[in-house]
């Protein structure tokens, strides 16, 4: 069946390059042949997980205009195949899915712009025609690409409406530089189409490191990911409400941010923190971490550097500049007497205020805690009573109208889990679109 369907569409084809005026094979065949070489050893984009993006279109267009069909055809051909070689896809990808609309998206714009404006000419028409073929060539091999996928390969990610309207910029950025090469050959000559070519590659090539650079960014974000949650797991090991807690201060820290008017980053950076708030507790002495033991001065000060030993961790990871300052004040009080820094309410960043009021309102409600927990109400009017000393007012305000349309599961974050609130995967992908 999937054979059948791509034979029938590089059949079509190949009927309409027949009907076609014969091309003349000269000097910009040749040009176009080893552009589109190039162009094919540039595409970036994952195998079989995206859509990929190359300046082979650029060149097919560009053939379509001044060959017609069947050079179009040829270009988009070697360069689906030098592509196919370079990523090292599998044959039968190439076969059913990837070169019938390679062909098509090469075959299409020869045809709109002969039909509308014939050959080519300086004139706005002409330049219009072969807009609208760059169009129509983007949406009919995208339709035509998805529709094979679906049917050769149904059990692997489909690409729908969303894929498109994600790929449609660089499309539209690709047809307006084949637009430009089509005004610079036609305006200069053959001597020209080495600059409109330079244009090309320097967009193939741009997109080429924009996709290394998402790569890098997905593998970074994974291992350093990987770190802290084993390191979070491991600090589980040692006081098993270690993990329960972070992700319960997590969910209330954003969901506190968010109802204040604070931004979706903020509220992501509010949810972050949240997590890794207490990591510095890794670095501590089993001693300290042990649940009945009377713990001494010594201890205490032991205790009182794990913001200080969190955010050192958090800096030396990198990309959690944001999240290690928050971490550093989030024992900070509003009256100055917190740890590490003695800091006074403006100096305390507000997210590390949030995480204040999270971590002592589940402290105090939540039953693996040291203490015979409090209901919701108690723990609202405990806060309520240090709110101005220790703890910001209004953020307190904020917890309890959150509360007031809770549950007893969401007020008591008993089954808070943290690798739900963690959620690995969205947080690489996150840092693979560089969010």
């Amino acid at each position: 069946m999937p054979a059948s369907v791509a034979l029938t569409v590089l059949a079509a084809c190949g009927v309409v390059i027949a009907a076609e005026q014969p091309d003349h094979v000269n000097s910009l065949t040749v040009i176009f042949g080893v552009a589109a070489v190039c162009a094919g050893a540039l595409i970036t984009g994952e195998r079989g997980n995206r859509l990929g993006v190359s300046g082979a279109f650029i060149v097919a267009v560009l053939a379509a205009a001044f060959l017609g069909a069947g050079s179009a055809a040829g270009v988009s051909v070697l360069a689906e195949l030098t592509a196919t070689l370079v990523m090292r896809t599998r044959w039968r990808v190439c076969a059913y899915t990837n070169l019938p609309p390679a062909v098509a998206y090469a075959v299409v714009p020869a045809v709109i712009i002969r039909t509308l404006a014939g050959g080519p000419t300086d004139t706005v028409a002409f330049y219009a025609a072969v807009l609208v073929a760059g169009i129509a060539s983007l949406v009919v091999s995208f339709g035509l690409f998805s529709a094979l996928r679906r049917i050769a390969f149904p059990e692997v990610e489909q690409f729908g409406l969303r894929s498109f309207l994600e790929f449609m910029p660089s499309g539209l950025l690709g047809i307006l530089l084949a637009v430009a090469g089509v005004a610079i050959t036609i305006r200069i000559g053959n001597d020209g189409i080495a600059f409109a070519l330079a244009g090309v590659f320097a967009f193939s090539y741009m997109s080429h490191l924009l996709e290394q650079s998402r790569a890098r960014a997905r593998q970074y974000a994974s291992l350093s990911w990987g770190v802290l949650a084993g390191l979070m797991r491991s600090l589980d090991i040692r006081d098993e409400r270690a993990a329960r807690h972070a992700a319960a201060v997590a969910r209330f820290a954003r969901d506190i941010a968010h109802s204040v008017g604070m931004s979706d980053a903020e509220c992501e950076l509010a949810h972050t923190a949240g997590l890794l708030h207490d990591i510095g507790r890794f670095a501590l002495s089993d001693r300290v971490a042990e649940r009945g033991r009377t713990l001494t001065d010594e201890d205490w000060m032991a205790i009182q550097r794990h913001p200080e030993l969190g955010a050192d961790m958090l800096r030396d990871l990198g990309m959690y500049g944001p999240v290690a300052e928050i971490v550093l004040a989030h024992h900070e009080r509003i009256d100055g007497r917190g740890y590490p820094n003695g800091l006074t309410a403006d100096e305390i960043p507000a997210i590390a205020k949030i995480i204040s009021v999270a971590e002592v309102y589940d402290t105090l409600t939540a039953a693996d805690t040291y203490r015979t927990p409090m209901s919701s109400f108690e723990a609202l009017n405990e806060l309520r009573r240090v709110a101005g000393s220790q703890v910001d007012g209004r953020y307190v305000e904020a917890l309890a109208g959150l509360l007031s349309g809770e549950g007893v599961d969401y007020r008591h974050a008993n089954a808070a889990d943290f690798d739900h609130e963690l959620d690995i995967e969205r947080r690489i992908s996150r840092a693979g679109a560089g969010a």
